[in-house]
């Protein structure tokens, strides 16, 4: 029982991306996003150079304001892209359960990775509202059979 309650936990205690539940590497970013992504973690991109996908980051070469090239690799979770790709799934939960699970997941995000707080706030509205819907579509159901 003990073996089968850690390997849940496990499957559980994942990023999205190690639960294959956002695949970003098959992202293809419009160099306008990522030099916007970029500017708000405080560096100053000009022009993209080159980026290379990686299945947990992103390797991106950028000419900076004074013409000098820079490069480093930047977590997904700072482009809008990210966001959108996780409210998707919240907005794919068709009942309680699956948003109990997928808030696990979310849950391991935002205790290992750093978000930016506007992100993390509007991944929250959106499941409490999406969670809100489902109570109140139950809800419906049970009161609408029992009219009917």
């Amino acid at each position: 029982m003990a073996s089968s309650l850690q390997n849940q936990n496990y499957r559980r205690n994942k990023s999205l991306i190690a639960a294959n539940k956002i695949k970003p590497e098959i992202w293809r970013l419009s160099p306008v996003d990522i030099i916007r992504a970029i500017n708000a973690t405080g560096c100053k991109a000009k022009k993209i150079k080159k980026i290379n996908y990686l299945k947990h980051q992103i390797c991106i070469s950028y000419w900076d304001e004074s013409g000098g090239v820079c490069s480093g690799f930047f977590s997904y979770r700072i482009l809008e892209r990210w966001q959108n790709a996780v409210q998707k799934l919240v907005y794919n939960c068709g009942s309680l359960y699956e948003m109990h699970y997928l808030g696990q997941f979310i849950e391991y995000e935002f205790a290992h990775y750093p978000y930016p707080y506007e992100m993390q706030a509007a991944i929250a509205e959106t499941i409490e509202a999406c969670a809100s819907q489902i109570i109140e579509l139950a809800s419906y159901k049970r009161n609408h059979h029992l009219v009917a």
